[in-house]
């Protein structure tokens, strides 16, 4: 069955990627829906088995994305491992940890070690940041055109290598696969908007002149452009770990930084891939780095580093401890939130019921921008209720291979706090709309009704497919559970007078405001922040470029006064 499989390199141990066998052939036969690739590798004295299902139906024109490759097909990946463990990869070289320790990556679905990755030391982390240091000088002085013409490659890369950074998604992070291969696509839209406006933002600078202040001539003129900061630390989360990576290295990159990357634990094998897509690209040596370890180990040492000259984070808490110890350096920072959605009397609750399921339930509510609470005038609680109830009964569970809806959660350290809060509801008197029901890292989805102020779930983020409604008996009072959070991402409105609509959205503090749609982060190029616990600074293309840059003023100093004439 495997005579077909070719160039199998020995060191691959157990890679993320797919594989295509000609003729193959199962007893029993294969469901006509179904195409199964198995394969099996023999690595030294041990043997790895590899197996993938993908279901033609659900994935429809993304089927071709994982299907149709071989072995070889993914050979400009076989050096980012050695003996089962994935690389790090520093100075344009992938690299083994002088540590000799490896960090474990467990399925969300299996509950089983899928991965290892290197477990850096400190001085490693010390030779990365000399590393990058000397980099970006030599970076910083290449035309903006060739940063940008780099960009525009490794985007092409990164579409093109969609299937095994995918699959690292979905094993990795129970990622479904169709979720899974759009998170890389849009990641490689990101990487070649960022190049286009990195263009315009940083070619643009600006001109001034003395004589526009009171008592000055014009005798002085200010010559005012953007330059790069130095060594950028990205840091991204586990959810969106290619996405949120490249939105910190797109803006970095084209702003003329250098960039050491530290991916999260589960995620980390889909940022390595992704790493080596800007390796194929031809970035500058030393340019980009990705270093991996345990955080308890080294995740202090790095973002105090004082080789570090920005740190853009996206995560929880962990982004609060490090805004107090990072010094003086720039900082953007996304750290969640509860985003509230108010529902109006006027709404059209089919158009709120929609995207409560969307917004709450799609992979899993493990969503920053996910609907955390629904906010529900009296008058129509029961009628929308009954509407969600309904489309949460379509919702399938299961495994990301089959592309379910429900995916189980991150870890089960994840899975036990969402219990928590739910119990906590429970015995505090909330309504359960479904039997609450849960399998290892599974937790099929939830919605709490009559939910009330003295419980968790009304203030605590889930993280997880649980959605709480509150019913509120006012607009005001809608807004007050909104803005005494101590959170502030997002909220989204559901009204059909934009009149009201408008005077809620000023009402709540939170960075953005949806009307008549779910929060949502993105499109990538539009500004995204949030107030409070929720964040620093201002992400979105341009907002990231900008960051990741300072304003650089040089003064032309004249002896006489001198005016401009036509």
């Amino acid at each position: 069955m495997l005579s077909n499989i070719v160039n199998v390199p020995k060191c691959w141990g157990s890679p993320p990627y797919p594989i295509k066998t000609k003729n193959l052939t199962t007893t029993p036969p294969l469901p006509r829906n179904s195409l199964i690739f198995t394969a099996r590798l023999l690595h030294r004295e041990h043997s790895v088995s590899l197996s993938k299902t993908i279901t033609e139906e659900k994935f429809g024109g993304q089927l071709e994305a994982l299907e149709g490759v071989t072995m070889a097909d993914y050979g400009v990946f076989t050096e980012i491992m050695d003996e089962g463990v994935f690389k790090y990869y520093s100075d344009r070289e992938w690299k083994k940890s002088s540590s000799g320790k490896s960090v474990a990556i467990v399925n969300p679905t299996t509950r089983k070690t899928q991965y290892r990755v290197q477990a850096c030391t400190r001085e490693e982390v010390n030779k990365v940041m000399e590393t990058a240091k000397i980099a970006q000088k030599s970076w910083a002085k290449t035309p903006l055109w060739k940063r940008a013409e780099l960009l525009h490659k490794v985007a092409a890369i990164l579409k093109e290598h969609k299937a095994p950074i995918a699959e690292a998604l979905i094993k990795e992070i129970a990622k479904p696969a169709k979720d899974a291969i759009s998170e890389v696509v849009r990641s490689g839209d990101l990487v070649s908007y960022c190049a286009e406006e990195g263009v315009r933002v940083l070619g643009a600078g600006s001109f001034l002149v003395s004589d526009s202040f009171p008592g000055n001539e014009r005798n002085k003129y200010c010559l005012v452009s953007k330059i790069p900061l130095g060594v950028v630390l990205a840091i991204p989360p586990f959810n969106y770990p290619v996405n949120l990576a490249v939105s910190k290295i797109g803006p970095a990159l084209i702003a003329g930084n250098a960039v050491v990357l530290k991916p999260p634990t589960q995620g980390a094998v889909a940022c390595l891939h992704m790493v080596h897509c800007f390796h194929l690209a031809g970035f500058p040596k030393g340019l980009i780095n990705c270093i991996t370890g345990k955080g308890s180990e080294i995740g202090d040492f790095l973002t105090m580093h004082p080789g570090v000259n920005c740190i853009s984070f996206t995560g929880g808490d962990t982004g609060i401890a490090i805004s107090k110890k990072s010094g003086m350096v720039p900082l953007q920072m996304e750290l969640g939130g509860k985003d509230a959605c108010i529902v109006l009397e006027d709404a059209d609750l089919d158009l709120v019921a929609a995207n409560i399921v969307k917004g709450g339930f799609s992979y899993s509510g493990q969503r920053c921008t996910a609907v955390k609470v629904a906010l529900v005038m009296e008058s129509v609680a029961d009628a929308l209720v009954e509407k969600v109830k309904s489309k949460v009964a379509e919702l399938t569970v299961g495994p990301p291979e089959d592309d379910c809806d429900i995916t189980p959660v991150v870890s089960e350290s994840s899975a036990n706090f969402i219990e928590g809060l739910v119990l906590d509801a429970k015995q505090k008197g909330a309504t359960f709309c479904q039997e609450y029901k849960r399998e290892g890292n599974l937790i099929w989805p939830l919605l709490l009704d009559h939910v009330q102020p003295d419980m968790r779930i009304a203030w605590e983020e889930p993280f997880g497919p649980v959605v709480p409604v509150i019913r509120i008996g006012s607009v005001e009072e809608g807004i007050h559970h909104c803005n005494a959070s101590n959170f502030g991402l997002q909220g989204c409105v559901f009204t059909k007078s934009i009149d009201k609509a408008m005077l809620i959205s000023d009402a709540m503090e939170t960075g953005t405001v949806q009307i008549n749609s779910a929060p949502a982060r993105g499109p990538d190029h539009f500004p995204f922040q949030g107030i409070r616990d929720s964040g620093i600074g201002s992400q979105g293309i341009t907002n990231s470029i900008n960051m990741m840059t300072k304003v650089k003023s040089t003064v032309i100093n004249l002896p006489t006064p001198s005016y401009t004439m036509g």
